[in-house]
């Protein structure tokens, strides 16, 4: 099971990055919340100008109730704190390791674009049941294709952004769906076709 969390803990790298973040322990709550805030403001200005491209000082401008550049730079960068690229590459495992290189960037903006696509899509990633009629397991499964369809229909221009890049814990969920059959890279084509097909692209 992929999609909750249970008793003996995260089942992904990717889970196990989030759900510590977005967990009780205070100082990392705060730290939380000020990444939501950055995370609500990239969706926000992507779903009223889609594919309008975006710079730390817009995305700060759109940060409610108030950003600022140090903040930005805290949830965003080379400095930032807690990053999913440095979560992953601190696992160390071949797949984490493998998914952290494509989606490692220089660029501020794209690294909080990346983390916002996993924030936005998590809830309906907790919906994802994989079921024994799912079919070829080196392809997208028909139920994760329904909801990132449904996902992409609620927010095309988040889904188009970063050249529709998918969200980061889609890639490693069907990399380890498939038991080792699809690489991440071949597991991310698969999902970024996905996307391109529902946002028409």
């Amino acid at each position: 099971m992929l999609s909750t969390k249970t008793e003996s803990g995260p089942d992904t790298v990717i889970e196990d990055w989030y759900l510590g973040l977005a967990g009780n322990r205070s100082a990392r709550r705060n730290h939380w919340n000020t990444k939501v805030i950055y995370y609500r403001a990239v969706t926000e200005l992507l779903d009223v100008r889609p594919g309008h491209p975006l710079t730390w000082k817009s995305v700060v401008g759109a940060a409610r109730p108030r950003g600022c550049r140090s903040t930005f730079y805290e949830v965003a960068g080379s400095q930032a704190r807690r990053g999913m690229v440095d979560h992953l590459i601190a696992h160390g495992s071949i797949t984490s390791y493998t998914i952290a290189l494509h989606y490692r960037t220089g660029d501020p903006v794209v690294q909080l674009i990346d983390e916002t696509k996993v924030w936005s899509f998590w809830p309906y990633r907790q919906r994802f049941r994989p079921a024994a009629g799912d079919g070829d397991p080196e392809q997208v499964p028909e139920s994760l294709r329904a909801l990132l369809t449904e996902w992409a229909g609620a927010h095309p221009g988040l889904a188009a952004a970063n050249c529709c890049r998918p969200p980061a814990c889609t890639v490693e969920d069907l990399t380890l769906l498939s038991a080792g059959r699809l690489a991440p890279t071949r597991a991310e084509a698969r999902v970024a076709e996905v996307l391109r097909q529902a946002i028409g692209r």
